[in-house]
C-alpha cells in the first residue's frame, strides 16, 4: 500500500526537499525553465524525493554524454513527474508511468509544465511493476533508449517485481539511469542484485543527500 501510518508519514515529511515556501507546490529551475510541481504527502509517489533532484540536475549538466533529444524515454515510478518533465524539455519522447492512484497528480504536473512548449507530447500510463508488461508494453512494439528511475528502491515488498520490470525494459542499447537515496539495507541488497544482472557504473554521488546515481546496461554475451 502507498498509504502509511501517521508516524511513518512524519518521517517521510522530513525527507521532502524544502525548495520553496509553498507546502503543496515546489518550484524548480532546470534547463532554463521554471517547473512547478504539485505534491501530496498522502502518497509516496506524490512527493519529490532527493533522487529526482539528483537525476534532473545530472541530465541538465551532462547533455553531451546523455543526449535525450528525439530519444525514447520511459520513466518508471515517475511520481510527481519532475524527471519526466526535464527529459521532455531536453527533447525526448517521454512515457511517464506509475501506479493508478498517482496518475492524476502526475498527469497534472506534466501537462501544466509542458503544454505550452514546442516539444514532443509526453504520455502518462499506468504501470504496476512486474504486472502485465508483455500485454501492455509488448517487446515487439516498445523499445526505449533510456529507462529512468529515481528513489524507487526503499523498504517495500515490490523489489523483485521492480527488478523484473527493469530487466524487461532494458534491451541491448537501452541505458538505465537510476538515482536513489540509500538509507536501508534493502537498498544495498538491490544494488548487488542489479550488479549481478547488468553492467553497472556509479556516475555520481551526492553525499549531502546520500544519493547515488548509477548507469546500467545489458551485458553482452
Amino acid at each position: 500500500s502507498l498509504t502509511d501510518s501517521p508516524v511513518t508519514l512524519k518521517i517521510l515529511q522530513n525527507w521532502v526537499p524544502r525548495v520553496s515556501h509553498h507546502f503543496d507546490k515546489e518550484h524548480y529551475m532546470y534547463v532554463g525553465h521554471q517547473i512547478v510541481i504539485q505534491e501530496s504527502i498522502e502518497y509516496l509517489g506524490a512527493v519529490v524525493w532527493p533522487g529526482a533532484l539528483a537525476l534532473s540536475q545530472y541530465l541538465e549538466s551532462n547533455q553531451e554524454q546523455f543526449n535525450l533529444k528525439d530519444k525514447k524515454v520511459l520513466e518508471i515510478g515517475a511520481g510527481t513527474g519532475l524527471v519526466s518533465i526535464v527529459a521532455c524539455i531536453l527533447g525526448a519522447y517521454v512515457t511517464a508511468t506509475d501506479l493508478p492512484e498517482v496518475l492524476e497528480n502526475l498527469s497534472y504536473n506534466i501537462s501544466r509544465n509542458t503544454q505550452n512548449m514546442n516539444i514532443h507530447k509526453p504520455e502518462v500510463r499506468k504501470l504496476v511493476w512486474g504486472e502485465g508488461l508483455s500485454e501492455d508494453f509488448p517487446a515487439s512494439t516498445y523499445h526505449y533508449d533510456f529507462l529512468l528511475a529515481t528513489d524507487v528502491v526503499y523498504h517495500h515488498t515490490a523489489l523483485d517485481p521492480l527488478l523484473a520490470t527493469m530487466v524487461y525494459f532494458c534491451k541491448p542499447g537501452t541505458v538505465l539511469l537510476w538515482a536513489n537515496k540509500f538509507r536501508f539495507t534493502t537498498d544495498y541488497e538491490f544494488l548487488e542484485k542489479l550488479g549481478n544482472i547488468f553492467n553497472t557504473t556509479i556516475l555520481a554521488e551526492f553525499p549531502e543527500s546520500n544519493v547515488k546515481l548509477l548507469k546500467a546496461t545489458v551485458r553482452q554475451n
